[in-house]
């Protein structure tokens, strides 16, 4: 039996939505009727909206899709205008102030306390720049990923942007693939270095050759959400450049037929590969989907790959720092901790990579932003711009190295704080604990539950929210996993750690830092040493300790309406709110809020 959302989807998906969403936008948040607003929330993700939690009502988050993580010169701009215009919230947040934009780990932007009232105003805004919100979320292709810096890499042995565009034309912003059972999330790599992280995604593109042809070899079923990872397998095809678009055709038709539409937790690509295996899923597309005989997969470059592999070698491990363009330019990856940049940061940023570069930057699947095109002669006046004393080129590894999900703040689905929280950890140990002076690259994933949108799987320490008791009260924790990582053998974390009440989470972080120090074999990385242990013996290396470490979101953040609030109480929300942000219930006589 099909589930609620499917039949909500039925009755009006796609870009019909777009008229539905004008007209509340026009009426107010009031003119959403309360007994559909489950099924309008759902469908409203196909535009890139999502409701947010409880406590918020009437505010969106908005997420804008950006192709590989490309923001073309002036669009970074319109971002920052937008935000500081339209997604300014009641309270500070103590980090980050009342406005800033959000980098994801799919290249991606977030922008938070979105008013229904203003969304065709922001919608104008972001379209005249050439941005769009369209299929940011919902049950179709998601925002596509990929190297950073394709076509600027010297590594690249494929032009992956190409693909990436002619994916972008053919499968989004349009109506070809507008229900399908879940999320399809696309990576394509056109490096040497395994940057695109296609073993996490529903279907990925990685490069190879095949008798002189340059292309791609084809895998499936790849995800991290629901304790149920997998990583995508190899279904035996090669395709050439120029037929990536026909074979990412197949496999999205096949996943929108045969996908399951009766349980949404199985909804997924993984779990069609679990039940079919790859002999099948090739066969069906070839004998349905395809309407030219695949090849067999060609030469590849895993042995090479050293993204997020956590591994000794040369390659890329992430785009932080000064790096040589093909073109003899240079990009600047420059480190955003947990991704969350203020409004007046953005606007800078955009300033400056028009002054020093080109005025493009990229986004990231680590959260951080590339500034392209600066020539030598721009250099050295570029890093010593002021804003790079807080977005630094060079950090400390424990900077560099941290990813945290959105969390409690907004998310309804998230079980502890994440974003400050992986804040003051990273902080901590930065001032606190020391690892091998050739140590430069250092993952800690902040996950605020299973849903693993910060990726915690493939750290060097992962972090995945719970909820736990310390001297009898509830409080918030992690379970803790060690040595996850990607590269030509990836790996999924052993999750050794349970419950640890967060104030001691940096103290077990600490310890198990110092056993590898103590311990390592030679220049050994952490991750090699994490597998050179068995799990009884890394859970006997994690030893939860309070330190010096404070932390102010020990409560139950889940059940305020906003965790930095000085008074945080659910029934202290001034949610929902009209389109000047005076709240309903308070009636005409309420003071107008505050510009």
């Amino acid at each position: 039996m099909p589930t609620d959302v499917e039949e909500w989807k039925d009755d009006i998906y796609g870009t019909d939505i777009r008229a539905h969403i004008e007209r509340f936008a026009e009426e107010g948040w009031d003119s959403i009727p309360d007994e559909e607003r489950d099924a309008w929330f759902e469908r409203f993700k196909w535009y890139g909206l999502y409701h947010q939690r409880a406590g918020q009502e009437s505010y969106f988050m908005m997420r804008i899709g950006t192709p590989n993580g490309v923001l073309e010169p002036g669009q970074l701009r319109v971002v920052g205008g937008v935000a500081k215009e339209y997604a300014t919230g009641p309270v500070d947040n103590p980090e980050f102030g009342d406005s800033w934009a959000d980098f994801t780990t799919r290249q991606s932007i977030q922008l938070h306390w979105i008013k229904v009232e203003d969304i065709v105003e922001v919608w104008d805004a972001l379209e005249s720049a050439g941005l769009s919100t369209v299929q940011a979320c919902g049950d179709s292709w998601r925002n596509i990923v990929g190297c950073p810096v394709a076509g600027k890499d010297d590594h690249e042995h494929v032009d992956a942007l190409e693909t990436v565009h002619e994916f972008q034309s053919e499968f989004k912003e349009n109506d070809r693939y507008r229900n399908m059972p879940r999320k399809w999330k696309v990576a394509v790599t056109g490096c040497v270095e395994g940057c695109g992280q296609g073993e996490i995604n529903d279907l990925a593109f990685d490069p190879a050759t095949k008798d002189g042809v340059k292309g791609y070899n084809v895998r499936v079923g790849g995800g991290l959400a629901r304790n149920e990872p997998r990583l995508a397998r190899d279904i035996d095809v090669f395709v050439p450049h120029e037929k990536a678009a026909t074979v990412a055709d197949g496999m999205s038709a096949l996943f929108e037929a045969y996908g399951n539409r009766e349980d949404r937790y199985s909804a997924r690509m993984k779990f069609l590969v679990d039940e079919w295996g790859t002999e099948k899923v090739r066969e069906t597309l070839q004998d349905e989907f395809v309407d030219f005989e695949l090849q067999s997969a060609g030469e590849g470059f895993r042995d090479s790959y050293s993204y997020n592999a956590g591994r000794e070698g040369d390659g890329h491990d992430d785009h932080v720092g000064v790096h040589p363009q093909a073109d003899g330019r240079n990009y600047v990856g420059l480190n955003v901790l947990v991704g969350r940049m203020g409004t007046e940061d953005v606007l800078e940023l955009a300033d400056i990579a028009d002054e020093y570069g080109s005025g493009e930057v990229r986004l990231t699947q680590r959260q951080n932003v590339i500034v392209t095109d600066v020539p030598d002669e721009n250099l050295e006046e570029f890093l010593a711009a002021d804003l790079l004393v807080d977005y630094e080129p060079d950090p400390s590894p424990f900077m560099r190295g941290s990813i945290a999900c959105t969390g409690t703040e907004f998310c309804s689905l998230s079980i502890v704080e994440t974003k400050n929280r992986m804040v003051r950890y990273a902080r901590f140990l930065r001032d606190n604990v020391e690892l091998p002076d050739e140590v430069e690259d250092f993952h800690v994933h902040l996950s605020g539950c299973t849903a693993s949108c910060a990726q915690p799987q493939i750290a060097d320490v992962s972090l995945r929210g719970m909820k736990t008791r310390k001297d009898g009260e509830p409080v918030e924790a992690f379970d803790l996993g060690l040595g996850g990582g990607l590269g030509e053998n990836p790996r999924f974390a052993d999750w050794v750690g349970e419950r640890i009440p967060a104030d001691e989470v940096p103290g077990a972080i600490g310890n198990v830092v110092e056993t590898y120090k103590r311990d390592r074999e030679g220049s050994e990385t952490f991750r090699d040493f994490v597998e050179r242990h068995d799990e009884d013996e890394l859970a006997a290396l994690v030893e939860p300790e309070e330190t010096s470490y404070e932390d102010p979101m020990m409560h139950n953040t889940k059940r305020t309406w906003y965790p930095y609030a000085e008074d945080d109480d659910m029934a202290a929300s001034p949610a929902p709110t009209d389109r000047n942000d005076v709240p309903l219930d308070q009636g005409d006589d309420a003071a107008p809020a505050d510009d």
